[in-house]
């Protein structure tokens, strides 16, 4: 790993009086942690805490394959106490939301202040440090720091300023990268830079793995955000964790139902075809001088999701973290059903789409309601998936359309299944 060995971001570099950087201790905000922010509690758990002189502020890195927490004893004895626990929530979110293994972008450089922004929107303001990146503030220049800095260098601060204060908040990532990488003036100044100017986390030592080793700690660090989510959600404790937050958090680790062998199964890729452009394939008519075409075999599939009163909201958060991975891999109609299948909400669920999954009904349950909606619409659709907790009498037969049940956690179909349909239980 390679650490900054000067400090020039344009956070305020407070005198710290010597006796309070010697009696900082770490450990009593982790303990705090514990009590009142279980989740982040968890992670922070799952990682080695290094303190280093090393690094200007903190950082989130590898070292000899584990996930490392890096700290400065004097940046963080310098901070309030709100803005050391908003600043252990940034480093964990880092790694909630894969910023540094399968979610990262090049220039790295304008990811992090991507990323940066992402992550201080879901933080209150005053548990963040001064000078961070935030969406729709400027950025704030210190005495200290404008007289070290050259008149282009003013100016180049000045534009990203401007453009940082015009952007909305609560956006993603990639949301901040399209809008950064395609300033050229903000473009050409983030990536001549030499060190990272603004934000106050250490972003160093990711660049510096292979495809493979980014894989394997992709891998481990969602075991720990699984494990953490799934503690938080078994218990109920979420601490500062929005409720918008946990839903998102619940999608990305639902990964339980492995749906490309479900649908070969269920639809066999054989019965819907696109035509698209193939440079691998040779064009009959005008081979060499047009592309040619392939075939692209994907199921027309309607999903039926219960929300009657019987199913919980983190059942329902649940399903729907397992059809965002569905949308991977093909498109899909969505109906909300209780007693009866409404219309009105329904959907196509397309591929990084953000639908709205709030809900709408919460009567009783009929399987047949679904049934017959499904047999109405037989021509449009290859089959259709019913997620729900199983609890409701048996429906009629479905001819000639494929049916597969998706049972919650810790429930059962209520009745035996027809043999042709198939029947999936989420652990």
């Amino acid at each position: 790993m390679s650490k900054k060995s000067t400090n020039n971001n344009m956070l305020k570099t407070n005198t710290v009086p010597q006796e309070k950087i010697d009696s900082f201790e770490i450990t009593k905000y982790l303990v705090d942690f514990l009590w009142h922010e279980p989740f982040y509690s968890r992670i922070l758990r799952s990682l080695n805490k290094v303190e280093s002189t090393e690094i200007p502020t903190a950082g989130v890195t590898t070292q000899d394959g584990d996930i490392t927490l890096w700290w400065n004893r004097k940046f963080l004895a310098g901070l309030k106490p709100k803005q050391v626990m908003g600043l252990l929530k940034h480093e964990c979110l880092h790694l909630v939301f894969g910023h540094t293994t399968e979610r990262r972008k090049d220039p790295h450089i304008i990811w992090n202040y991507a990323t940066d922004l992402a992550i201080n929107s879901t933080i209150p303001e005053n548990e963040l440090p001064e000078g961070g990146l935030i969406p729709g503030q400027p950025l704030k220049m210190f005495e200290e720091h404008q007289a070290q800095m050259s008149n282009e260098e003013m100016e180049n601060y000045y534009k990203l300023s401007a453009l940082i204060e015009s952007l909305p908040r609560n956006k993603t990532s990639e949301f901040y990268f399209e809008k950064l990488i395609s300033d050229p003036d903000v473009k050409e100044m983030l990536e001549n830079q030499s060190q990272e100017y603004f934000g106050f986390d250490d972003h160093d030592g990711w660049d510096e793995m292979t495809d493979s080793e980014r894989e394997v700690m992709a891998s481990k660090i969602r075991e720990i955000v699984k494990d953490a989510a799934n503690e938080a959600n078994n218990n109920r404790k979420w601490g500062s964790i929005s409720s918008a937050m946990q839903q998102q958090i619940m999608k990305m680790i639902s990964n339980e139902i492995k749906w490309e062998s479900l649908l070969k199964r269920f639809c066999g890729f054989t019965k819907r075809d696109e035509r698209v452009s193939s440079i691998r394939k040779l064009n009959r008519k005008y081979p060499g001088i047009f592309s040619g075409y392939k075939k692209v075999y994907k199921p027309m599939i309607a999903v039926y999701i219960d929300e009657s009163g019987s199913v919980s909201n983190k059942e329902l958060e649940k399903f729907y973290g397992e059809l965002d991975n569905l949308s991977n891999r093909t498109d899909f109609y969505v109906y909300k059903f209780d007693h009866r299948v409404d219309e009105s909400s329904s959907f196509l669920w397309k591929k990084r789409s953000r639908p709205n999954i709030d809900r709408t009904l919460t009567g009783g349950t009929c399987f047949d309601a679904v049934t017959k909606h499904a047999m109405k619409n037989k021509k449009r659709f290859d089959g259709y998936i019913v997620l729900t907790d199983g609890g409701a009498p048996k429906p009629r037969i479905s001819q000639g359309l494929k049916r597969c049940w998706i049972i919650s956690a810790g429930n059962e179909l209520a009745f035996t299944a027809d043999h042709n349909d198939i029947v999936i239980k989420i652990n």
